[in-house]
């Protein structure tokens, strides 16, 4: 091989080196612009996505003015004489009797609610209302209280006079209510369940008022 081929093959060589050289430094420049170009779009779309926010409870509506209880015949476990004793507060209202075996049921529950709210001013008022003569007995209704951890106040409607009076539609053990500051009824639910509605609407009107 002839000294002028060696050259020409040593240029060659030192000209593919460049080019070589070349392209990485040219990837790495791209790889440069698109890290810097998706920095861009990710402060772009954090500075046009909205904060994630929880949206604002809304306030239960109103139903109806509270009935007075009418033909209450007594009270365990409390010294009122009508629920105008509670006006200012918010309260719930359950019709029940104790042989009701959905009534039973729903217990549980508003005990959890009332151990949680009455810190907070909430009070219940259980309506006895009998459906037999035997759910009558005053002692009866004492221990079924006691079996059933019933540790709130109890209108005796020996006659059903409240119980019909409000619900003059059809009528159900149980049913519940919820009564705010005003006397208004926030809250009307038949049977069990809805347990998650009535501690909302019992939250939202301590919170907020009526």
């Amino acid at each position: 091989m002839t000294f002028s081929r060696i050259a020409a093959l040593a240029v060659l060589a030192a000209l593919v080196l460049v080019v070589v050289a070349a392209l990485l430094t040219s990837g790495d420049d791209d790889s440069a612009t698109s890290a810097t170009a998706a920095t861009a779009i990710d402060d772009e779309a954090t500075a046009i996505a909205p904060s994630a926010q929880s949206p604002e409870p809304e306030a239960p509506p109103v139903l109806r003015p509270r009935p007075d209880l009418i033909g209450i015949d007594g009270w365990l476990q409390a010294e009122y004489d009508s629920l105008d004793d509670l006006d200012g507060q918010v309260y719930i209202v359950e019709f029940w009797t104790f042989g009701c075996f959905n009534c039973r049921n729903v217990k549980p529950h508003l005990r959890a609610i009332y151990d949680r709210y009455q810190p907070e001013g909430l009070e219940i008022v259980g309506v006895h209302s009998p459906e037999f003569d035997f759910e009558k007995d005053v002692e009866a209704i004492e221990q079924a209280a006691l079996d059933q951890n019933v540790n709130w106040p109890i209108a005796l409607d020996t006659n059903k006079r409240s119980f019909r009076s409000w619900q003059q539609d059809r009528r159900f053990w149980p049913r519940t209510y919820v009564v705010d500051q005003n006397g208004d009824i926030r809250y009307d639910h038949i049977g069990e369940g809805g347990y998650d509605d009535l501690e909302a609407t019992v939250a939202w009107l301590l919170t907020n008022g009526a």
